[in-house]
């Protein structure tokens, strides 16, 4: 058989030789420079922290988020926070409720971060009534200067509420709370740094909810709502991520026990693989990167690809000292076997963190560039430093002893499982993968872009946060979960019946779509202000054709409502959702946009948007642009890839095919357990495909070399299971294990990326030991015994 033919000599001589002969000429010298390297690597890791940014999670480059940023100064950003205060018997207007909301709210304003501009509660000047009295129009504060708890006093203030129309915005529907609203800042103003977020979670729970209140009579409970209070939480959650870590090193570190049969080659493994760790983690920091909260698990994957490549050369070694072979030479010989596979496979597993740079993004491009030094640092330790180690663990007839009668316990399972080799058996198991393949192309066609559930879907739905979420919206007709679409117009727009008609019809249009709980624009406070004029008569309720008149409606609006700029050119309706589902939001974004092409000018322009929901737009509008280029392009690294090394098409389908069934099987699965493609999910899909391959190409590089001797396909492949098929059975199901304890972790987004990471690395390990022989079986039609 020609291996041009049917798969090229995976060991490409002069390339291993010349690797391995420079490796173990200076065993010392790599010694003493990895661990050199370690303790400087281990201190610059030491001193990496948390860096989470709200402006990381934006699509700068998508359009919505191009409008965002042009009217973020003016109108305020989406990075916004409600604390509600909750009253359990009663209402709010009592004196103790009054002072819990006073001193709460100056708390709110002497926080770092907080834009004090934007700072919105019943105690704050921006909050104002404007009435018709007898002679003329009256305004003012909500809470007025001069107030007094007393019982006077607090039933002005309801009719304030009332005259404001603040039911459901600032104040409960039922009167059983009232909220603080505040946005914050990118940088913090004292020290001119981007601002830490995780403090200010921190503050707003020492500050607010935390705080004794034994003065008082009255019981509140407080809710905290927003980006910050995300991130405080995630990061609480993600401390405790580290418990996790120990208990999947406490597991691979007994599994690779079990398969090395040996003390010093279980801690030489795990040593080399926490090493690439922390050189990751030290480079980060270097380079100035912190860890984000969401790319916590980026470091798990980094230790899973290392110890997954250190089984396959532990594994090479053991064949070797099975043939008599000494530490040294069971290295030497060892490393020579696996250098192209393993560069081959780990060049995979660095493809596929490189594509993800697509999603522009910048904290998946962090996530992309970290990982990707962390697979630099795995060609290191694993294909360097692992292998002079195991040189240096010496053997004794004893452990040769064990390692053979493990050898021929698996002979007669091997013997078994090659036989899926044969013709007969092998179109079974592709009849088998093929209903596979409808399954997952039914169900994964199903999956959504976007969050699938109602709160945050990076936390349980029981966690505080999500309740505190659902308390909000089932109290108030405003949230966090809001879209602002910029609508611009001519200078002084305000006053042109035309433009405030349009707006006002945009406004009815949008209250009409399922979803939205409530809008607020210019043209309903003006219709509000028109009625008064008019004896608060509600067929006055309309924008006045009349421009005095309408100039008269709208002249006590301030600026500072956030309804409008200083020239009337650029007016905000505000459109508040019951939540962010993904089909929410696609109705709500088509909605604007079906208005804006039916009846948007050049006088009026609908234009999309600001808020949080609008960011959740952008970024679902952009991971569904670049689900498939990402996904593509992994598949073509790693087809051009394995066509250079195998020079064969066939080659390349039996490693690839059971690749691309595994990864529409994940979406299937994404799809029948109602989880999103998302920013924290897309990764992982992309990630699985890279890693995924290293099984099929360590299994088909030992079997094209067999086949290369002349053995007939079962023969080499059961011979290929005795060598390399216990390490890969071995690393799917540690590493399964491993991250399944995930699935009972704090965060809800690192359980499913546990569920998905479980089933992919045994899905794909099962697809190389029994799908690609089947392949095989057909493609390579003269191997067959």
């Amino acid at each position: 058989m020609s291996p041009d033919r049917h798969g090229a000599e995976t060991k490409l001589p002069r390339i291993a030789e010349w690797w391995e002969r420079l490796v173990f000429a200076h065993r010392v010298w790599v010694i003493a420079l990895f661990a050199a390297a370690t303790v400087f690597m281990g201190y610059s890791a030491s001193r990496i922290g948390i860096d989470a940014g709200f402006s990381k999670l934006l699509p700068l480059q998508h359009d919505y988020m191009k409008t965002f940023t042009k009217y973020r100064d003016e109108f305020g950003s989406a990075n916004r926070i409600l604390i509600a205060l909750m009253v359990r018997e009663g209402d709010i207007f009592t004196r103790d409720f009054f002072a819990l909301l006073r001193e709460a709210t100056d708390e709110v304003f002497f926080i770092p971060g907080v834009d004090r501009t934007q700072v919105r509660s019943l105690f704050t000047p921006n909050v104002r009534f404007t009435e018709v009295v007898e002679d003329g129009i009256a305004a003012g504060n909500v809470v007025p200067a001069d107030f007094e708890p007393t019982p006077e006093g607090l039933a002005q203030v309801r009719e304030n509420v009332l005259k404001a129309d603040l039911v459901g915005r600032l104040v409960a529907n039922d009167f059983t709370g009232a909220i603080i609203s505040a946005e914050l800042l990118e940088f913090n103003p004292n020290t001119g740094e981007p601002l830490n977020y995780i403090f200010v979670a921190r503050e707003l729970e020492d500050r607010i909810r935390g705080k004794e209140r034994a003065d008082v009579d009255v019981v509140v409970d407080t809710h905290i709502i927003g980006f910050a209070k995300v991130i405080g939480d995630i990061s609480d959650g993600a401390t405790r991520v580290i418990l996790f870590f120990g208990v999947t090193f406490a597991i691979t570190a007994i599994f690779l026990y079990i398969f090395t049969r040996s003390v010093r080659h279980t801690a030489i493994v795990l040593a080399c693989s926490l090493i690439a760790v922390i050189w990751q983690l030290g480079i980060m920091q270097l380079l100035g990167f912190g860890i984000d909260p969401l790319g916590i698990l980026v470091p798990f994957l980094v230790f899973a690809i290392a110890v997954s490549h250190g089984v396959q050369m532990v594994g090479a070694t053991a064949a070797e000292l099975l043939g008599g072979a000494d530490s040294l030479t069971a290295a030497r010989q060892g490393t020579r076997h696996l250098i192209v596979p393993g560069m081959i496979a780990l060049a995979s597993d660095t493809i596929g963190f490189i594509t993800i740079l697509v999603i522009r993004i910048q904290v998946i491009r962090e996530m992309a560039v970290t990982a990707s030094l962390g697979v630099a640092t795995i060609i290191l330790t694993n294909l360097v430093l692992l292998p002079v180690l195991l040189s240096y663990a010496r053997v004794d007839d004893a452990y040769r002893r064990r390692l053979l009668a493990r050898a021929d316990r698996l002979a007669r399972i091997w013997r078994g499982v090659s036989r899926v080799a044969e013709p007969r058996r092998a179109l079974a198991i592709l009849v088998v993968a093929a209903g596979l393949l409808i399954l997952g192309a039914w169900k994964g066609s199903d999956v959504r872009i976007g969050d699938l559930h109602a709160g945050v879907p990076e936390l349980h739905s029981d966690s505080r946060y999500n309740i505190d979420s659902e308390v909000i919206s089932e109290r108030f007709d405003i949230g966090v979960d809001m879209i602002s679409i910029i609508v611009e117009t001519i200078p002084e727009g305000c006053i042109d019946y035309d433009v405030m008609s349009t707006i006002d019809d945009f406004g009815w249009h949008m209250r009409n779509v399922d979803g939205v709980r409530s809008v607020i624009g210019l043209p309903a406070i003006a219709k509000v202000i028109n009625a008064g004029w008019n004896e608060g008569s509600l067929k006055w309720r309309v924008i006045p054709r009349n421009q005095s008149v309408l100039t008269q409606s709208v002249a006590y609006v301030p600026t500072s409502s956030g309804l409008l700029n200083e020239d009337c050119s650029v007016m905000p309706v505000l459109v508040f959702t019951a939540d962010h589902k993904a089909e929410t939001i696609s109705r709500v974004v088509s909605a604007v946009k079906r208005f804006d092409d039916a009846h948007g000018s050049e006088s009026v322009r609908f234009r999309l948007a600001a808020g949080n929901v609008g960011v959740m737009a952008a970024t679902n509008e952009e991971v569904a642009a670049d689900q498939f280029p990402i996904l593509l392009g992994v598949f073509s690294a790693v087809i051009l890839l394995c066509l250079i090394t195998y020079r064969s098409i066939r080659a390349v389908l039996c490693i690839v095919l059971p690749l691309a069934l595994v990864s529409l099987l994940a979406y299937a699965l994404m799809s029948v357990l109602e989880i999103g493609l998302k920013v924290s999910t897309l990764p992982v899909v992309a990630l699985g495909v890279g890693i995924g391959v290293d099984y099929g190409i360590y299994i088909y590089s030992r079997l094209s070399s067999f086949l290369a001797r002349g053995e007939p396909l079962v023969s080499a492949f059961r011979h290929t299971l005795q060598l390399t098929g216990t390490g890969v059975v071995f690393t799917g199901i540690t590493l399964a294990v491993g991250v399944g304890t995930w699935i009972f972790a704090p965060l809800k987004f690192q359980a499913d990326m546990g569920i998905l990471l479980t089933f992919m690395f045994l899905v794909n390990m099962l697809g190389a030991i029994l799908l690609l022989p089947a392949l095989a079986s057909w493609l390579l039609r003269s191997t067959r015994v």
